[in-house]
């Protein structure tokens, strides 16, 4: 079992499909988030919503219901603009709406913020029946990974080494811990042999 990365193994050419499909799956990915009624960003910690409504609403026409893990916002008498089920559940408390006017049409937006209950894990989307996001290629600000607790940042900084690493075919950490211990054992005992040793 080799710790040399896949990359390096492949041609020029199956470099480029491989980049040529990564571009590819991003534009889709970009062009169904933009076909959502709703713009969205998040951080480790919390999501932020920014749906466009028509300038002469008011708050009092709106029907916007936050639960721990759902979400509804709509337009009094309208199909709402977005409901469903969040991937993972939300702190009620922190979360909150506003109405904000804007510069650009419709005139304004509902601003939504969400707090996460799970501080360390990504949002592949908002509601579980919009289209996912692919999570793995999120990389955070360093800025807001240095906002974490010593403990939670190390654990977040080892979950984004072991999904990248999965990604490109290479070992997790702990799998390359667990061959770090093996060859220095292999260095300590020359005279075992280890031709048929398989890593669990």
């Amino acid at each position: 079992m080799s710790s040399t990365d896949p990359e390096q193994n492949l041609n020029p050419s199956e470099v480029a499909d491989r980049e040529r499909e990564e571009n590819e799956r991003k534009a889709q990915e970009d062009a169904e988030q933009a076909q959502l009624p709703y713009k969205w960003t998040q951080t480790i910690k919390d999501v932020d919503l920014t749906i466009p409504v028509p300038g002469n609403l008011r708050g009092r026409d709106l029907d916007v219901v936050l639960t721990k893990t759902k979400i509804k916002v709509a337009v009094k008498g309208q199909e709402p603009i977005i409901e469903g089920d969040f991937p993972h559940p939300v702190i009620t408390d922190e979360c909150s709406w506003t109405l904000e006017t804007t510069s650009q049409p419709p005139g304004k937006e509902v601003a939504v913020h969400l707090d996460k209950v799970n501080k360390v894990a990504w949002w592949a989307h908002v509601v579980t029946s919009a289209p996912k996001i692919d999570v793995s290629k999120i990389t955070p600000e360093s800025s807001k990974l240095s906002d974490l607790d010593g403990e939670t940042r190390s654990m977040v900084e080892k979950m984004m080494y072991d999904q990248r690493q999965k990604e490109t075919g290479g070992m997790t950490s702990d799998e390359q811990r667990k061959m770090d211990i093996f060859k220095q054992f292999q260095a300590e005992h020359p005279e075992m042999d280890f031709s048929n040793a398989t890593m669990g």
